[in-house]
């Protein structure tokens, strides 16, 4: 499934006008009738590459009364370029960090949890910053079962023992790779796909 979905990511980015209507979502949302024009092709063009690029993950979608505004989904783009090149040399000695900075994120990840997490396992807030909901979203991923599927309705029932605002949790889960989601179906994705709040500056 890893493979599958690295191979789906680089489909998408296999069409010089994707990746020149990524370049131009790169400056700011924008909607399908200002992409066209800039990109001197139709809206209709724009309207079959972009649902290639929402398939993927690449892209969201929002609607403003008649009118659909495209933007980068960036933390996607970035996790799965990273998910690649750790699928590539995830063999390759030497590999991983020096134990001294490997040390220093695992005292980071743990000054967050103990900051965020009552004693008794339950989250107090969800963080707004990035980079510490990354880590509390990944401290809470960590308990699911690997390779069971979870309905919506078992999933809510999972996160409510941690936190009532089940809903929040269960997007964030979505957006920032950590599961995927298939007809209602909930599953983990590997490790290497989630959004690393170490890469954030």
């Amino acid at each position: 499934m890893q493979l599958d979905k690295i191979i789906t990511y680089h489909k998408a980015l296999a069409d010089p006008t994707r990746i020149r209507i990524l370049i131009l979502l790169a400056e700011g949302e924008s909607n399908g009738q200002a992409l066209a024009e800039k990109l001197g092709i139709t809206p209709a063009t724009i309207t079959h590459h972009a649902a290639k690029l929402r398939e993927a993950s690449l892209i969201f979608e929002r609607r403003d009364k008649n009118t659909i505004y495209f933007a980068l989904n960036e933390y996607f783009i970035r996790s799965h370029a990273n998910a690649t090149i750790d699928l590539i040399y995830k063999n390759k000695k030497g590999g991983t960090a020096p134990m001294d900075d490997q040390e220093a994120k695992s005292n980071v990840q743990q000054s967050i949890i103990r900051n965020f997490f009552t004693q008794d396992g339950k989250l107090k807030h969800i963080p707004a910053q990035l980079k510490k909901k990354l880590i509390v979203l990944k401290h809470l991923i960590e308990q699911l079962d690997k390779g069971r599927s979870y309905t919506e309705k078992e999933l809510n029932v999972w996160i409510e023992q941690f936190h009532p605002d089940f809903a929040t949790i269960r997007r964030e889960f979505i957006m920032h790779q950590f599961m995927f989601r298939e007809n209602n179906i909930y599953e983990l994705n590997p490790a290497e796909m989630w959004t690393k709040w170490e890469t954030l500056s």
